[in-house]
């Protein structure tokens, strides 16, 4: 049996995750704790599992093996490196950090450890990325020259971070609106298939105001190290997302139409682009699934890994300083 403890159950995926270890084998709660002394005694009894009003019990008990982190993203540098210090496997909730600081010292910490680490880009093991990103190494797309990544939905326009949820529209403690909180997922799958980033501009908007000035969308502009130009969208007010992809090459085109992949390709056969692509890779389990797979002991497990994460959080800052000034950007790097 694997026991783990909940660190903070303030990111609006918590009960999401509480539901999965639920229904895990194999896995137990031990501990739950959060700043919120309330909030912990909720968390802790949907999980069966002790509230504890002083975290450091959680560091001090050799028998929990792992942690997930929930907190409120600026709560996170301390908690990781603490569970770090103690040897514990970590799931942090994206974004790693506020920005590339503290990433990057989490990712230091984690590294120097030898711990576990995962977080929540969920979006790698979609069946379409993955065809992708074998697509892309087998070169079925010629040069790549541009790759557009969106991730929207209507959570300003439907009020879904109006009530214990309202931090993750507080840039002070989430470190971004709407456009780092969601576009942190595209960005993820933009890196992922095309690498390092040389530089970054952006801009980002107010549309309804129901969470004062916090950012409710964004678009972003990316120059990959390869010459390949990306850009990103994300939004909390977006009546519709139908084409979430477009990726064009000089020898292949790739773009998702209503979760529908429509592929051509000079160089596969029966790629013509008219109809769906549905010849695809079987999907990824969940990436918390992953984690707590790679805790119980399965080998080659396809985790993220602390500086990936860190990573994003370096570039995602650099995105919102040339919105700022509207300019071009250099990302920090560790």
């Amino acid at each position: 049996m694997v026991e783990l403890a909940l660190i903070g159950g303030a990111h609006i995926h918590t009960p999401g995750f509480v539901k999965r270890l639920n229904e895990r084998e194999g896995v137990s709660v031990k501990y739950v704790w959060d700043h919120d002394g309330a909030r912990a005694e909720r968390r802790a009894e949907e999980l069966a599992a002790i509230a504890v009003d002083d975290v450091a019990q959680v560091w001090d008990d050799d028998g929990v093996s792992a942690i997930v982190i929930c907190a409120e993203t600026n709560r996170h540098q301390p908690l990781v490196e603490a569970g770090s210090a103690a040897g514990k496997h970590l799931f942090v909730e994206k974004p790693l950090g506020i920005g590339a600081s503290d990433a990057f010292a989490m990712a230091d910490a984690i590294e120097n450890a030898g711990v576990l680490f995962q977080t929540g880009y969920f979006m790698r093991g979609a069946p379409v990325h993955q065809f992708l990103k074998a697509q892309l190494e087998a070169g079925s797309f010629g040069r790549v020259t541009r790759f557009r990544h969106t991730n929207c939905h209507a959570g300003s326009l439907k009020g879904w971070f109006d009530t214990e949820w309202r931090w993750m529209a507080d840039p002070v403690q989430s470190g971004c609106g709407a456009f780092g909180d969601l576009g942190t997922h595209s960005l993820d799958i933009l890196l992922y298939l095309m690498g390092e980033v040389k530089r970054v501009t952006a801009s980002v908007g107010v549309a309804t105001g129901r969470y004062g000035d916090c950012d409710e969308f964004g678009e972003g502009l990316i120059e990959f190290a390869n010459g390949v130009t990306g850009s990103l969208a994300a939004g909390w007010v977006d009546v519709a997302h139908p084409v979430s992809l477009v990726l064009s090459g000089t020898e292949g085109h790739a773009f998702v139409m209503n979760g529908q992949l429509f592929f051509r390709s000079e160089r596969v056969p029966g790629a013509d682009g008219q109809q769906p692509w549905t010849d695809l890779p079987q999907a990824w389990p969940h990436a918390f699934e992953l984690f707590l797979d790679a805790v119980a002991g399965k080998e080659d497990v396809p985790l993220v890994s602390a500086r990936e994460a860190a990573v994003r959080s370096a570039v995602m800052e650099a995105m919102y300083e040339a919105a700022r000034w509207q300019t071009w950007v250099r990302p920090e790097s560790s």
